[in-house]
């Protein structure tokens, strides 16, 4: 009897650890599917695991979309093109401010390149875009957004070392001003980069973003309130900066009309960049809220309605910094003018001398030199005659 009891408790507790051992591989197998990663998947997937409605646009309003869009993004091109090359061409400009403002242009033009390529690959095409193409192009918009915002804020630096001076320009070598810039580029690159290095959904559908579908929402929160604390620094440090010029000019006040305008020149520069900062506040705060707000994942907040307007600030903000660049410095507008009749002039002396070889090549052709000949003497004999 005993020796039964001793086999049938040997059994039950053999039979409990292969329980035990299945539900065990049961855990792991679903611990497995839950963290098996969707790199082979198209985003039309993504798309469905987010809710990710669609924006409705079909071919003609698409098309519509991208004649305006490229209008745009191609006076973008232009445009900060054009500050980049009076930078460089007007010595004037030969200096740390300038070169970083030009810095600032290269990112918007960066912007705009991002901007063409967005839509060009937006609407139905979402659907098809494989993992890689989609972070390549919200990787784009990241890295032009992280350029102009540290560029703004090297800018802002730049400014308060000059203003506590109270000088015009700084005394930063080209050597450091070249360091800020491939600084300025490498930070950029690296956060534009940094959902498609790890930090993203793929492998937890879970924590997806609805405007973003394969970006953690968790990294939008990281994304829009670091931004947005650094609007709040600048701010602050342009207020100060501001204040404390006013401050110095209404004291030299008993100063020659010469020197006031002297002094007032940091003025100028800071009411410039100023104006861009605000802009760019003005522009970029609407989108980050948005972006914060998915990142929260607020179920009550309808942040799909906002995408298309968001995206709509953010390119008017590119289009308007060449005109405020413009506007407010009246050597940059002077530089702009004689670098479009440089353009135009260059036109002209193509166009003449394409004439000439038409003429040329016409006149080598049989029949023509003895025409050509009698409208000389023709043209000699009017010219007598008056």
């Amino acid at each position: 009897m005993s020796g039964v009891l001793i086999r049938l408790n040997q059994f039950f507790t053999t039979q409990s650890y292969n329980i035990e051992l299945y539900l065990f591989a049961g855990v792991n197998v679903k611990m497995a599917n839950d963290t098996t990663c969707h790199y082979d998947k198209p985003m039309g997937f993504f798309y469905n695991n987010s809710n990710h409605k669609s924006d409705g646009w079909n071919s003609t309003n698409l098309i519509i979309v991208q004649c305006f869009g490229s209008v745009f993004c191609s006076f973008i091109l232009f445009s900060n093109g054009m500050v980049i090359a009076a930078v460089i061409t007007n010595k004037r400009f030969h200096y740390p401010f300038y070169y970083l403002l030009a810095n600032l242009a290269a990112s918007d033009f960066l912007a705009g390149v991002a901007y063409v390529y967005l839509m060009f690959n937006t609407g139905g095409v979402s659907q098809h875009l494989t993992v890689q193409m989609y972070f390549f192009r919200q990787g784009l918009l990241d890295t032009s957004l992280s350029a102009s915002l540290t560029n703004l804020l090297v800018i802002a630096l730049e400014r308060y070392i000059s203003v506590m001076n109270f000088k015009v320009h700084s005394n930063l070598t080209k050597r450091r001003v070249t360091f800020l810039i491939v600084l300025v580029w490498a930070i950029s690159i690296f956060m534009g980069t940094v959902p498609s290095l790890g930090w993203n959904c793929i492998c937890d559908l879970k924590q997806c973003s609805k405007l973003a579908p394969i970006f953690s929402r968790s990294y939008l929160v990281f994304w829009s309130v670091s931004n947005l604390v650094l609007f709040l620094v600048m701010m602050s440090i342009y207020v100060r900066i501001y204040t404390y010029v006013k401050r110095k000019t209404s004291v030299l006040s008993s100063h020659t009309s010469g020197s006031i305008n002297r002094k007032r020149a940091p003025i100028k520069l800071i009411k410039t960049v100023m104006t861009v900062l605000g802009a760019f506040v003005i522009c970029w705060t609407p989108g980050l809220v948005v972006l914060l707000l998915d990142g929260l994942n607020c179920k009550q907040c309808k942040v799909m309605g906002f995408k298309r307007w968001l995206l709509l600030l953010a390119v008017l903000n590119s289009v308007m910094n060449p005109i405020i660049y413009s506007y407010k410095d009246e050597e940059m507008w002077l530089t702009f003018r004689n670098l479009l009749r440089c353009i135009y002039s260059g036109t002209r002396r193509q166009r003449s001398s394409k004439a000439n070889t038409r003429a040329l090549s016409s006149s080598q052709e049989p029949g023509t030199s003895l025409r050509t000949s009698d409208d000389n003497k023709d043209s000699v004999q009017e010219m007598i005659k008056e």
